[in-house]
């Protein structure tokens, strides 16, 4: 008998032998690829300035939304995690537009990291550019897996 642990029930329509449980391999790459895609921001801005920096890190910071959304539920579909991660990156920017972020940004570093603090609307587009990638990433090994 198998030491993994298996998922006992399948979707409606499947057949075959039950798949193994990687929760816990999936929850240790997403993890991974927080650090990673955080060193590729602070590489980012060590590197590159002026519009490379600040839209590749608008893009960089979905990814690491998207990671986290893995990280939490591993299961979670990759559109799902993609548009999560879209959807609070969108609501950070429009957040902006109340000036909220801004005051608790000159008070605390660590608010101007996660809110920023001024709205800009070629923001949202590379938000979305980060979701596609993290989309992308996360549907490419299902892709390799799938019969053909």
């Amino acid at each position: 008998m198998s030491d993994r642990v298996v998922r006992a029930a399948r979707p409606a329509g499947e057949s075959g032998p039950p798949e193994p449980d990687t929760t816990g391999r999936t929850r240790l790459l997403a993890a991974l690829a927080a650090l990673a895609t955080v060193g590729a921001g602070l590489g980012l801005r060590a590197v590159a300035t002026g519009d490379v920096a600040k839209y590749g890190g608008d893009a960089l910071y979905t990814l690491l939304i998207l990671t986290l959304v893995v990280l939490v539920a591993p299961r979670t579909t990759p559109a799902r995690a993609a548009g999560v991660a879209l959807a609070v990156s969108w609501a950070v920017e429009l957040l902006q537009l109340t000036g909220l972020p801004a005051d608790l940004s000159a008070r605390s570093t660590a608010a101007r990291l996660v809110l920023g603090s001024t709205f800009n609307a070629p923001d949202l587009f590379w938000y979305a550019v980060g979701a596609t990638a993290g989309w992308l990433a996360l549907r490419a090994p299902a892709r390799r897996r799938a019969p053909r």
